[in-house]
């Protein structure tokens, strides 16, 4: 007896062993993740803005006053960003006024070494705003839509919760120094709320209230 070949059975076994083949194809043993940590991890750019500005020992002149403050505006700065100032002029005046402009915008400077590029004129200070961001490179990563071959770590692992954490952080630099000077703070705000809670009346110290009970038809 003749058996006829059928076109489209033989098509579709042909498609079946092609996407086999190429889900074993992308797995390579040599760069294959075989921890249970994720090879996507938080990175943090930074990038700076600097601002020179006319200062004299009695401050900042209001001309330079508007300037700081539609500079700032226009940065749109916020949690996270770090402010330096820098200059041969630095007096306690001038670091006052430029503490209330950034003060408007919930910030404070930072006690960082300035970051300056390029020499600063005579009679200037110069403001650096230093801007941190944090991604996850690489993510998502669906190369692997197939399975892991050899039970190795998915290169997706890792991308959603690394990738929120990055979202969310309000300060980025503290994924590489972590928050600093915090620990003060945490203690007495904890304290605070068991004081409250310890030193509040007991409710049953009074007793039950009497009420007046009546028969009525």
């Amino acid at each position: 007896m003749m058996h006829h070949r059928n076109p489209a059975f033989a098509a579709a076994i042909a498609l079946t062993l092609g996407l086999g083949l190429s889900a074993c194809g992308n797995f390579n043993k040599d760069t294959a993740n075989r921890s249970l940590y994720s090879v996507h991890q938080p990175v943090v750019e930074t990038s700076s803005f600097a601002l020179d500005l006319a200062a004299g020992s009695g401050g900042l002149p209001m001309p330079e006053q508007r300037r700081l403050a539609d500079w700032v505006e226009a940065l749109d700065a916020g949690a996270g960003d770090r402010l330096t100032i820098d200059g041969l002029v630095l007096s306690d005046a001038v670091r006052a006024d430029v503490s209330a402009i950034i003060g408007r915008r919930g910030l404070v400077l930072s006690d960082a070494a300035p970051v300056t590029t390029g020499g600063i004129a005579p009679g200037a200070v110069r403001v650096t705003l230093t801007r941190a961001k944090a991604h996850v490179p690489g993510c998502p990563e669906w190369g692997e839509r197939r399975g892991t071959p050899g039970s190795t770590t998915s290169t997706n692992y890792g991308c959603a919760v690394n990738g929120n954490l990055a979202a969310m952080v309000a300060d980025p630099q503290h994924l590489l120094e972590g928050a600093k000077d915090t620990g003060n703070t945490v203690v007495m705000t904890s304290n605070k709320a068991i004081e409250a809670y310890r030193g509040e009346t007991n409710t049953g110290v009074g007793g039950l209230p009497a009420l007046a009970t009546s028969e009525g038809n």
